[in-house]
C-alpha cells in the first residue's frame, strides 16, 4: 500500500491542500493520502491562530467523505516539536506494510537536505515534489540522493495560503470557497482567527 502524507500547520486547511494531495493522489498512484496535522513545526516561529484541538477538528471536517483522504494525529498526539524522522519512524512502526511518501512543495526540495536527520529519513521515505507552474525546479541543481528520492508531479497555480485566509477572516472578508464548507462553519461558529 502506498500512502502520501500531507504535513503542515494547516490553520486553517484550504482547499489549495486539498487539490495539491488530489494531484499528488492521481499522478503518483497512491492508495490514500493522509493529513497530519504539526503539533509544533520546527521551522515555523509564531504560535498558530487556532489551538491543535482546533486545527485538528478542521482537518477532519475537510477531508470527511472523501474515500481515500484521511486525518492522522500522531504528531498532536506525541506533542512537543514535530521532527519528520521521529514521526516517520512512529509510523513505519505502526504501519509496516505501508510505503510512505512526503507530500511537499517543489520549492522545499531543494531544502531537504537541510532537513532533520535528512540522510537517515531518506532510507525510510520518498518525497512527493508538487510543481506549481511559475517554479522551474532544476533537477540537476540536486544531489543523487535528493533526486532519487523525489518524484515530481504537476499542480495547478492557486494564489492561496493559510496566512491570506487568517488575514480575510480578520479583515472581516469572506473566504467561502477558499476552505471546504465545513471548514467555513466551523471558523465562523468558533470565532476563529477574529471572525
Amino acid at each position: 500500500m502506498k500512502v502520501g502524507i500531507m504535513g503542515g500547520t494547516f490553520d486553517p486547511i484550504h482547499i489549495g491542500h486539498l487539490i495539491a494531495a488530489q494531484c499528488a493522489f492521481e499522478q503518483s498512484a497512491l492508495d490514500e493520502v493522509w493529513f497530519m496535522p504539526t503539533n509544533v513545526p520546527p521551522h515555523k516561529q509564531q504560535a498558530p491562530g487556532a489551538t491543535p484541538k482546533q486545527r485538528w477538528e478542521m482537518v477532519c471536517k475537510a477531508v470527511e467523505g472523501h474515500p481515500y483522504f484521511r486525518p492522522i494525529d500522531i504528531e498532536l498526539q506525541k506533542g512537543g516539536v514535530s521532527y519528520s524522522i521521529d514521526t516517520v519512524k512512529l509510523l513505519k512502526q505502526q504501519h509496516p506494510g505501508i510505503h510512505f511518501s512526503y507530500i511537499i512543495g517543489a520549492d522545499m526540495v531543494q531544502y531537504l537536505p537541510k532537513w532533520y536527520k535528512f540522510d537517515e529519513l531518506v532510507q525510510l521515505i520518498s518525497f512527493i515534489g508538487l510543481q506549481r507552474p511559475g517554479y522551474e525546479l532544476d533537477v540537476k541543481q540536486l544531489s543523487d540522493q535528493v533526486r532519487q528520492a523525489v518524484s515530481i508531479v504537476s499542480m495547478p497555480l492557486m494564489e492561496l495560503s493559510s496566512t491570506s485566509i487568517r488575514e480575510r477572516v480578520a479583515e472581516g472578508k469572506s473566504i467561502r470557497y477558499m476552505v471546504p464548507d465545513g471548514v467555513y462553519d466551523y471558523i465562523e461558529v468558533n470565532g476563529i482567527y477574529g471572525s
